[in-house]
């Protein structure tokens, strides 16, 4: 593994090379990774350095590329910037960013990044800790922006449940998403949203019992994969796996159970990254169209 230090529009940030795959992610905030290649490709997440939210606590950033929020989404909350106090330690096999507390809610963000040389694989361990007086409910809510151009892929299948007599699945719209929006396609098993530009917002979500969602763009296709758990309730109408789409960027989200953590006391949610040139041929025929 080599590391080196390199910038992203004017911000430092330490950038690792592993095999196949190469990342950036940014040195003094965050945790945010920023950019990520594979094979030599161009970047594969979206660059948004000019989108920015206006909080009572300044300006949010959105930067692109990859970050941990908590869930469910709320203005302010969610919306903490970021900006500074973000520290890097180097663990065997990657690197663990250490954000800085926010001081509104308490609460302190982690990400460790291990990278599998030999494999196209990267193991995301996402951390929030409460570190204010109280106890606080809330999801650790992993999120990817990716550029336009691609398709992403959703699962709704639900092998655990076969019983005839009840639902075996759902999903979630939010208020500004339109059932016959044209990026939209919905099959029996998956939900396929191709990012275009010059389209409004739209956000869709389900709980994904296969445990993954992936995004085909360029010839690469990425799979953020996770645990699940379908006994514990989770955010947005019991949804784990989200995708978001506007005129910008697409979103990639996985979202772990919504937990009750006292002072002291942390959550970790999971991500395995994998990268691969080869698409199921099974998607083919919706992708192409």
């Amino acid at each position: 593994m080599e590391a080196r230090i390199a910038n992203y529009y004017g911000k430092p940030v330490y950038h690792l090379t592993a095999g196949s795959i190469e990342l950036d992610c940014l040195a003094e905030a965050g945790p945010r990774i920023v950019r990520l290649s594979y094979q030599g490709s161009p970047n594969l997440l979206a660059e948004v350095p000019q989108i920015t939210t206006s909080t009572p606590f300044g300006d949010y950033h959105y930067m692109g590329g990859h970050r941990l929020w908590h869930a469910p989404e709320s203005m302010p909350r969610s919306y903490i910037p970021d900006e500074d106090g973000l520290s890097i330690y180097e663990l065997e096999d990657g690197i663990g960013l250490d954000g800085k507390t926010e001081s509104a809610t308490g609460i302190h963000k982690q990400i460790e990044i291990h990278i599998q040389p030999e494999r196209p694989i990267i193991t995301l361990k996402h951390t929030l800790s409460n570190e204010g007086l109280w106890a606080v409910e809330l999801s650790p809510w992993a999120i990817t922006m990716l550029k336009l151009g691609g398709t992403a892929i959703l699962p709704m299948l639900h092998p655990l449940n076969q019983n005839p007599l009840l639902p075996n699945r759902h999903i979630a719209l939010w208020n500004y998403s339109h059932i016959n929006d044209p990026r939209l396609t919905l099959t029996d098993n998956y939900i396929f949203i191709k990012a275009l530009a010059g389209l409004p917002p739209f956000k869709i979500g389900t709980f994904d019992q296969p445990g993954w969602i992936g995004y085909w763009n360029n010839g690469v296709f990425f799979r953020k994969r996770f645990a699940v758990f379908p006994e514990q309730l989770h955010p947005d109408h019991n949804s784990n796996a989200e995708i978001y789409c506007d005129e910008h960027f697409i979103e990639l989200e996985s979202i772990a159970p919504l937990s009750k953590i006292s002072p002291g006391n942390s959550v970790t949610h999971i991500e395995n990254w994998e990268f691969t040139d080869q698409l199921s041929k099974e998607f083919l025929p919706l992708i192409q169209r």
